[in-house]
């Protein structure tokens, strides 16, 4: 499995990019800024979007990616989400009046991009890489993402808060050898992190005592300014594992 970070970070300003991870390159998980790091023949290779929730961080770049590879693809590009994150980008970005409706273009009988729903815990095959939504919990309804290929896997959180579920299903899988989690504000800002459903270091650390099992741990998601102070607050709070800061164009392979 081979996993290119093309953003990672919880805001904009250079060289800050927000969330978006390519998957041997046919996969995207999430489409926030960092997609624009891709030149425009690596773009047109991406087959399937997995989109973890709506919020504009996680989904900026889905419609300008339509937008550039519609005239040199023959198949749809596959937009992959729950129920309710694909009504609101049907009702609120591909609404012709946000951006046209790339389901319709150049033809109902061959759109540029197709809508598939997810369900959690429902596992899709994409050349060989097995792909489930997991439970998170956020603001709005999120998942995030299990991936599973060559008998190893990674778990990718996007945005969550303290959510029991999200550890009992990875606890049931073999193998994980790097999770992607979210920290986006320091323990000064724990009252905010609480409110707008995202992690600080210190309620990370009592997340990953219910984690059963010692992978690789990336940090991701962190606000603008606050990256030093977040990882300094998660290497004194997390005990027993060493979390690493997750950056822009880092690439991982299992």
């Amino acid at each position: 499995m081979r996993l290119q970070v093309l953003g990672c970070d919880g805001g904009i300003g250079d060289p800050l990019r927000t969330c978006a991870l390519l998957v041997n390159d046919h996969v995207l998980l999430d489409a926030g800024t960092g997609l624009g790091e891709l030149p425009l023949q690596k773009l047109t290779e991406i087959d399937h979007v997995f989109i973890t929730h709506a919020h504009a961080d996680h989904i900026a770049n889905v419609p300008l990616l339509i937008d550039a590879v519609m005239a040199r693809r023959v198949r749809p590009v596959i937009i992959h989400a729950t129920e309710e994150t694909l009504r609101i980008l049907k009702e609120h970005i591909f609404n012709w009046s946000v951006w046209p409706d790339f389901t319709q273009l150049p033809s109902p009988e061959s759109p540029s991009m197709r809508f598939s729903q997810l369900k959690l815990g429902e596992t899709i095959d994409v050349k060989g890489c097995r792909i489930t939504p997991i439970p998170a919990k956020h603001t709005i309804p999120t998942v995030g993402f299990h991936l599973e290929c060559d008998g190893t896997s990674v778990a990718y959180c996007g945005d969550t808060t303290s959510c029991d579920s999200l550890w009992s299903t990875l606890n049931g899988k073999e193998n994980i050898r790097c999770l992607i989690i979210e920290t986006a504000f320091d323990d000064a800002k724990r009252r905010l992190a609480e409110r707008t459903g995202h992690l600080c270091p210190e309620i990370l650390a009592a997340e990953l005592e219910k984690f059963q099992q010692t992978p690789e741990i990336y940090i991701s998601h962190m606000k603008p300014g606050l990256a030093d102070t977040i990882m300094r607050e998660v290497k004194q709070t997390v005990r027993g594992r060493s979390p690493q800061k997750l950056t822009r164009g880092q690439l991982l392979e299992f």
